[in-house]
């Protein structure tokens, strides 16, 4: 009777065969022999030698009157003995959920006091995201737009949604404000889009240099860029900052000239205008030909001819003597007086 305990007729583990699958994954050879064994009572330990997984999984153990002989252990059984644990760890999380909702709970009531907050800045990634924030904020807007456009003429695209937008305001009775460069005097679709815009609360003034992109909405929220290739905004709605922004462009709004009106451009005793005082002034200061431009809202092509009338103008035959001579002349002393 206790032959196989020791001794060669025993197999060893080594040649066992094996089968990786779990419970709910019963192989063929496996089901046969247990509903096999269900239907007669009992099975040949020989038989299911091809089948191991049954003794892994307890559902079949020993006769305890013939060692050769292997009896079934009831489904009921078995399926009892194999959800015990899953069901205890259900239970265990359950608990785990409710100890933590109870942790929780003082704080909810905490975080619902008082008006909601407000994120101060939100990075925008991506032009639809940007345009999306633009939309929902022309949609709310009640009493004031700001911008501020640098560069010179803008592309039709850009100014059709901008008159989409502007539009939708001023139809409200919302005012607006436009600060342009003095070179978008020169674009025509600049200057068709202002014709678009006539109203009396739109208001569009020129000023020969600007800062980057600006947009206020009723002083309650800004958006400026936070890349140069406008794929990333942020938006900014924290009262002080916003406040900031808006006082910015106050300042430059006063010192700006109407649309509609000519800008008179004063030259110096040299006979330099004043687009090209501007420029001496960014020389003086270091930029180069591609900022300047940029800056001043012209391509660079129109910046370098501009650069090379004021070098005949001071009878510079290099950029190094231009400088000198620049701060020599005294142009820029004019400007100020």
């Amino acid at each position: 009777m206790f032959r196989n305990l020791g001794g060669d007729d025993m197999t060893t583990s080594d040649t066992k065969p094996t089968h990786s699958h779990g419970i709910t994954e019963l192989c063929d050879a496996g089901a046969r022999l247990y509903a096999s064994a269900l239907r007669l009572g009992r099975i040949a330990r020989a038989e299911v030698e091809p089948a191991p997984c049954l003794m892994e999984f307890a559902l079949l153990h020993p006769d305890p009157d013939d060692p050769a002989w292997l009896r079934p252990v009831p489904p009921s059984t078995a399926l009892a003995q194999h959800l015990h644990p899953i069901e205890r760890e259900i239970l265990e999380r359950r608990r785990h959920s409710v100890e933590l909702t109870e942790s929780f709970e003082p704080f909810m009531d905490i975080s619902t006091l008082g008006p909601p907050s407000t994120h101060a800045i939100t990075v925008l990634e991506g032009v639809n995201r940007i345009n999306a924030a633009l939309d929902l904020a022309t949609a709310e807007c009640r009493t004031e737009v700001l911008t501020v456009q640098p560069g010179g003429g803008r592309t039709e695209h850009r100014l059709s949604k901008s008159l989409e937008r502007g539009l939708s305001v001023i139809h409200r009775g919302v005012g607006m404000r436009t600060l342009y460069q003095h070179t978008a005097r020169h674009s025509p679709s600049t200057l068709a889009y202002a014709e678009r815009m006539t109203d009396d609360n739109v208001e569009i003034r020129t000023l020969e240099e600007l800062i980057g992109r600006l947009i206020v909405f009723d002083r309650t929220v800004a958006f400026i860029p936070a890349s140069d290739d406008d794929q990333v905004a942020l938006e900014l709605r924290h009262p002080g900052l916003v406040q900031y922004l808006a006082n910015v462009f106050e300042q430059l709004w006063t010192r700006a000239a109407p649309l509609r009106e000519e800008v008179k451009y004063e030259p110096t005793s040299l006979g330099i205008s004043g687009v090209q005082r501007s420029i001496a002034q960014l020389l003086v200061e270091g930029h180069v030909d591609d900022s300047i431009a940029r800056r001043l809202g012209m391509n660079v092509r129109t910046c370098r001819a501009h650069v090379a009338k004021l070098a005949a103008a001071l009878g510079s035959n290099s950029r190094a003597q231009l400088g000198y001579l620049i701060a020599r002349s005294g142009i820029l002393e004019e400007e100020q007086s």
